[in-house]
């Protein structure tokens, strides 16, 4: 009863579903900001302390996890969020799948461990890797009710299981990084997190499942998700295959160097595909018989987007280099160049994101899967060649590449399918790109500014700085929604009314 007050009722029946839609991608952004909030703080608290070669064993780890994770998914999930009558009896089937796949892929990696060390050439990842087994049960052994948060678009309680790993793994991790001063703040931090979800998955929501497993159940939510498993594999090949390819080719402490400038610089990226995908992909599965109203929620959530990954992006390029020295220190400056390629290409990749929950919705999962093989193709062709040419900027520059070719037709059918006008597509990613342009001016301007007068950017002036340039972005924002159709304002005002 406590929750639900604290959660309050976000489902108001009077709006439509896609101001909903919208409603609920700006209260789950902003709440996200809150939590990201924690994990950029940890994030240079432990840069502070660890050296990027614990970083880079930690990501070692990670990768050998996420590898079989990727290649074992079933599907459901999203298979579940997609049906249009009741999920109840489908419930308990996928939960002992679940956790049947979460004791499977736990002795896997206990016994692959040592193998996983040898080819990285770092046998100190053998125990962490063993160790963050346990991760994996904590997550097979989660709640499965809890899939009805973004089913029914509640994203108020969806924050709350969410954060609670969050805090978990803030506080666990630094307090262990002060203490040990090691890998093993990043092991525990990670360990405290999904325990944490893992309880109060059941403290947030009353369902109580039991292990049943019915076969003819199983195999419908398999019929659907294994498209799903094919592009999650081809999105871990793309994601996670230019990691595994600089951790082999260049070593723990490139990894370390390339794994931090990548979650700095995509940051937007990865906080705006999250948003995406749990407030549209639910509320696109409930329009799906409806292509008018669904071209409109389309192009109201592409805006909205638009709208906060273009000036994020482009402060993250601008400010990379003083970011760095300042907030992680010198021992991190080379990975700087990868960082600014990276978050243009993680820009690219927020704009993309908008179109796989239109193709789950409809049906047609398998429009993305396709269009990720050729993704995949590009960056398979350039990495090599550019990595052993520019090592981690190499990396970064195929990861751009394969980006900026594959999003030209995951366009190209989200606007087949909406049967949306490329003019108005067009529209709403021009004016945050104009703004933005004028934004990173602004902040060069005043760079320059500052060095001709000698003043050396410290904490204060990088924050005049960052201020500087968001304040020109909305002052060209506001400018062009005065004397313009762009209409954000009034979109924003009707959503956060």
């Amino acid at each position: 009863m406590k929750i639900k007050k604290l959660v309050g009722n976000f489902n108001d029946p009077g709006k439509t579903l896609s101001q909903r839609v919208v409603r609920g991608g700006f209260w789950v952004f902003l709440l996200r900001i809150a939590e990201r909030a924690f994990s950029l703080i940890r994030l240079i608290i432990l840069a502070r302390i660890l050296s990027p070669s614990d970083f880079g064993l930690m990501g070692i780890a990670l990768l050998t996890m996420a590898t079989l994770d990727t290649f074992s998914q079933t599907g459901f999930q999203q298979a579940l969020i997609q049906k249009k009558k009741d999920i109840k009896s489908y419930l308990d089937s996928a939960w002992t799948v679940l956790i049947l796949r979460g004791f499977i892929l736990f002795a896997i990696l206990f016994f692959i461990a040592p193998y996983a060390a040898t080819f990285f050439n770092a046998p100190e990842a053998k125990l962490i890797i063993q160790v963050i087994g346990f991760a994996v049960l904590f997550q097979a052994f989660t709640n499965i009710g809890v899939i009805y948060f973004q089913k029914e678009l509640e994203f108020n309680k969806q924050f709350i299981y969410q954060l609670s790993g969050t805090l978990a793994d803030f506080i666990v991790a630094i307090s262990t990084a002060l203490i040990l001063r090691s890998v093993w703040a990043l092991v525990f931090g990670l360990l405290a997190g999904n325990f944490a979800r893992f309880v109060v998955s059941y403290l947030i929501h009353p369902y109580r499942p039991h292990l049943n497993l019915d076969l003819k159940k199983a195999k419908e939510l398999f019929g659907f998700g294994k498209w799903i498993l094919g592009s999650s594999i081809l999105i871990f090949l793309l994601t996670q295959g230019d990691d595994i390819f600089v951790g082999k080719l260049l070593g723990a402490t490139a990894l370390g160097f390339y794994q931090m400038a990548y979650k700095i610089s995509n940051m937007p990226a990865t906080e705006i595909t999250h948003v995406i995908s749990q407030v549209t992909f639910p509320a696109y599965s409930k329009l799906q018989d409806n292509i008018p109203k669904l071209r409109e929620a389309y192009l109201k959530v592409l805006q909205v987007i638009a709208f906060l990954s273009f000036p994020i992006a482009g402060l993250i390029f601008v400010l990379a280099p003083d970011f760095t020295k300042i907030f992680l220190g010198e021992k991190w400056m080379p990975m700087v160049p990868a960082m600014q390629v990276l978050v243009l290409a993680g820009l690219i990749r927020s704009i993309m994101a908008t179109t796989g929950p239109v193709f789950e919705a409809v049906g047609k999962p398998e429009i993305a899967t396709k269009w990720q093989v050729v993704r995949l193709i590009v960056l398979g062709a350039s990495i090599y060649p550019l990595t052993s040419l520019w090592e981690i900027l190499g990396a970064s520059v195929a990861v751009f590449l394969s980006n900026l070719l594959s999003v030209i037709g995951f366009i190209f059918m989200v606007l087949k399918i909406t049967s949306c006008k490329r003019r108005k597509w067009i529209k709403a990613m021009s004016f945050p790109l104009i703004a933005t342009l004028f934004m990173a001016l602004s902040m060069f301007v005043l760079k320059f500014t500052f060095k001709d007068a000698n003043i050396v950017i410290g904490i204060q002036t990088f924050f005049i700085l960052a201020g500087a340039g968001i304040l020109t972005y909305f002052i060209v924002i506001y400018l062009l929604d005065k004397y313009t159709d762009y209409g954000i304002r009034l979109l924003i005002k009707e959503n956060l009314r």
